[in-house]
């Protein structure tokens, strides 16, 4: 691990699920240290703990907000109402606009904004998400989403498997199971001097050192795809594996190659 990552037990006097969830996390994380004290810790160091009823992810030192997944307001719950339903391009993706519901595995899961977009669309989402610290955050983003009566129904959708992608989508696969949909949403490598990388993609590249095992993901998604493996990438980013897609989406920022192999609605 080449940052200091610090489990923040201070201030948890109650809540023997919270206690649970940060000890199975500093038995997952191979050189996290427990503290009770977070204002000696050096500038830039992450503390991952719980602000009121919320796992947070933040910096020593840094004004910032935390990084913490919500599901009911913010930017998800103004997608959820503004955002275009399925006229969007990911649900064009997935294959929304064929009158289907596809059960959709997201084997990048991130902090599951995408799932949860095709969740509130009706989709059934699978989520795997390799890092223990971004998979704690998103699980337990989706716990509050289930006691929230305004989103319970989409969060009920979401399963997260904390796993590395590629031994993930290969034990599915060995146990039979087939997706309708696999999305793949890699992460993309950023100049080191870009002042646009958000707060929450650096703390990604400190805790996964980027996404090098990108293009190892395709093949185990196809072989889990009924119908399609769609990719999300940068518009200029080249293919993944380098493989053409069958078609594509294309937006301002960023596209979505479609690896189709069945028509909706085709017996299976």
């Amino acid at each position: 691990m080449s940052f200091s990552l610090y489990i923040d037990y201070s201030g948890l006097v109650e809540g023997l699920e919270k206690h649970v969830c940060l000890t199975d996390l500093h038995e997952k994380i191979p050189g996290s240290e427990r503290v009770f004290d977070t204002r000696t810790l050096e500038k830039g160091s992450l503390i991952l703990g719980f602000m009121d009823d919320t796992l947070c992810l933040r910096r020593a030192g840094d004004k910032e907000k935390p990084v913490f997944v919500d599901f009911v307001g913010g930017k998800a719950g103004h997608r959820r109402k503004f955002g275009g339903g399925k006229g969007q391009d990911i649900a064009k993706a997935v294959g929304l606009n064929k009158g289907v519901t596809p059960h959709v595995l997201d084997g990048t899961g991130g902090l599951g904004r995408d799932a949860f977009v095709l969740a509130s669309l009706g989709c059934t989402v699978t989520l795997i998400e390799r890092s223990p610290v971004i998979a704690a955050l998103l699980q337990d983003g989706i716990n509050r989403a289930k006691q929230n009566p305004e989103v319970a129904d989409i969060a009920s959708r979401m399963t997260l498997i904390n796993d590395d992608s590629r031994q993930a989508m290969q034990d599915l696969a060995t146990d039979g199971r087939q997706f309708d949909v696999v999305y793949l949403d890699p992460m993309f490598p950023h100049r080191e001097k870009s002042a646009l990388v958000k707060k929450e993609m650096r703390i990604f590249q400190d805790l996964l050192s980027g996404d090098p095992d990108a293009d190892e993901l395709l093949a185990p998604a196809e072989s889990l795809a009924e119908f399609r493996v769609v990719v999300k990438r940068p518009r200029l980013a080249p293919d993944l594996a380098g493989k053409e897609p069958t078609y594509r989406l294309e937006g301002k920022a960023c596209r979505y190659d479609i690896h189709a192999y069945k028509a909706f609605g085709s017996e299976k």
